[in-house]
């Protein structure tokens, strides 16, 4: 890694690998301790590695851009689980052009999804069928991220009064479901397994006024987390969904 900073023409696989291994151990550290406490070092990496990307040459230079795009994409993840929404919209913004540098869809879709978060917890439902609907169908997108997209988006025209429309999207997923099961998950979402997407439905379902119905899909996702992510922060927010279920049902 000292080497290629200090020529980036020169830059080698083994200082992508470095970069996105220690990308993937932050990632991981993400779903066990406060975001707060990571966002310095995070962010420090985040300009080292930008700062590399600008200058770097070669044929490696496209994956360091995915590297870059996922980890500006980070960065604004957990700005917006601090509730600094602006920075993270920025970031997340800067880490969707950086994708469609590479044509990495996923990267893309996963960031429109993380502006599709910072408008639920903003309260706005037109922001949240908007960015999770354009995440559904950036193209490139892997199935289990578009169904979790769609069944967001979904709840999002729910909160809307458009149940009709939101109950379209909740068709889209479910046509999707075998496709996502057929095919492994991306290196740069793996928790986007079946039990994390019956969560998505059930904040869908939740909007929709289905109480019993949603309840049931977050007591099961929460309880289908591996046992590293089940006291992730990001859980809090499914927890307290689940606690507006069972009130209402």
């Amino acid at each position: 890694m000292a080497r290629s900073a200090e020529n980036p023409s020169r830059l080698d696989a083994g200082t992508v690998d470095a970069l996105a291994g220690v990308l993937a151990a932050y990632r991981r550290l993400d779903d066990s301790v406060q975001p707060r406490t990571i966002i310095p070092a995070t962010t420090a990496q985040m300009r080292e590695v930008t700062r590399l990307l600008r200058a770097a040459r070669g044929r490696h230079r496209d994956r360091l851009a995915d590297v870059a795009s996922e980890w500006v994409q980070f960065a604004g993840w957990l700005s917006a689980q601090v509730c600094a929404f602006g920075e993270g919209l920025r970031l997340l913004d800067e880490a969707v052009e950086l994708a469609d540098e590479t044509g990495n869809g996923t990267l893309a879709a996963q960031a429109l999804n993380f502006k599709g978060y910072i408008a639920r917890q903003q309260g706005r439902p037109r922001g949240i069928a908007r960015w999770f609907g354009a995440a559904a169908t950036t193209p490139g997108a892997h199935p289990a991220q578009r169904i979790g997209d769609y069944l967001q988006a979904a709840g999002g025209l729910a909160e809307m009064g458009e149940a009709g429309a939101a109950l379209r999207l909740v068709e889209d997923a479910e046509k999707l479901m075998d496709a996502a099961a057929g095919l492994p998950l991306p290196e740069t979402a793996y928790w986007l397994t079946p039990d994390f997407n019956r969560m998505n439905m059930g904040i869908c379902t939740l909007a929709l006024g289905r109480y019993s119905e949603a309840a049931d899909h977050l007591r099961a996702g929460l309880a289908g987390l591996p046992a590293e992510l089940r006291d992730a922060p990001w859980t809090w927010e499914h927890k307290a969904a689940l606690r507006r279920a069972v009130a209402a049902a």
